[in-house]
């Protein structure tokens, strides 16, 4: 399977055009509330023009369309609202590893290349976290347009796992823990993960950061995990650390393990209102993706 590199990340921008990140739970709409000032300032654009009426600012009186027209008219701004985007990548060495198509690691590569890239297109500032957990997560702020994205996908090509380890359960406490002095509120947080561990503590730590954010959440699966090992008789594990199971015997308590895995993390993500989606290393991650963006509940 191939790992994917630089140029692979950056096609994904065509891919991105059209698509749109528009929050379903608009929590900057909440905090912000949905008017428009008629007063200048910062990181204010203008909009129209409108007559003049008592209690305008004096300041934003526009003079000749007054002298061309007779009578006092005042401009009208818009506040630019670039809302900040945050894509925290669980990028733990257990994600080398895909049974159909492609690594686990390989689709979040994709889907936050792609992510990001929609977000940057749409106006909006975009920075990620990094986490390997095993080192600091690597934190880059949020900055719009290309200068935004690519040291992100520079950071997820050379952050990327190249060898099979057992997964870290701490990397993804670690990343939310950098994430959340960083917020602003109103953000988004792209929250892309194997979920290998779900716990209060992380259940705590998601409600704290959406009670004043956007958060969706991104599961990394592999159809191995879920169906189990075929019949016969397999060596698994991993380098140095290699054991003979049968497919058939152990297939029961298998999926026995991904059934409660999966309704913690569905059980956890309803709690929370957040939602929820699946991508899978069998399926073609820009088709599934693009179509998964168009939904309503991503975007309005």
């Amino acid at each position: 399977m191939k790992l994917p590199d630089l140029s692979d990340l950056v096609l994904l921008r065509v891919a991105a055009r059209g698509l749109s990140l528009n929050a379903h739970h608009s929590a900057m709409a909440q905090l912000y509330g949905g008017h428009r000032s008629a007063q200048r300032g910062r990181g204010l654009e203008f909009e129209e023009v409108r007559p003049y009426v008592p209690g305008d600012d004096a300041r934003t009186i526009d003079w000749r369309v007054t002298a061309r027209r007779g009578k006092p008219h005042t401009k009208l701004f818009r506040e630019e609202r670039e809302r900040p985007v945050w894509i925290v990548a669980d990028l733990h060495s257990g994600l080398f590893f895909g049974s159909k198509r492609q690594f686990k690691s390989a689709v979040l590569l994709q889907a936050a290349a792609l992510l990001a890239w929609v977000a940057a297109q749409g106006g909006d500032r975009v920075g990620a976290i990094i986490a390997d957990g095993s080192s600091a997560p690597h934190i880059l702020p949020p900055r719009g347009r290309e200068a935004g994205v690519l040291p992100i996908l520079q950071a997820l090509v050379e952050g990327q796992p190249r060898a099979p380890d057992a997964p870290v359960q701490t990397g993804l406490q670690t990343a939310l823990t950098t994430l959340r002095p960083l917020l602003q509120p109103g953000s988004l947080v792209l929250l892309l993960s194997d979920f290998a561990q779900v716990d209060p503590p992380l259940q705590d730590m998601l409600a704290g950061i959406a009670r004043q954010n956007d958060c969706r959440l991104l599961w990394l699966t592999d159809p191995l995990e879920r169906n189990g090992l075929p019949a016969g008789e397999h060596r698994v594990g991993l380098p140095q650390r290699l054991w003979w199971v049968n497919g058939e015997a152990s297939r029961d308590a298998w999926q026995a393990a991904w059934t409660e895995r999966q309704a913690r993390l569905t059980a956890m993500a309803e709690a929370l209102n957040l939602p929820l989606v699946r991508l899978d290393t069998a399926d073609a991650l820009s088709d599934n993706l693009v179509a998964l963006i168009k939904e309503p509940r991503w975007a309005l």
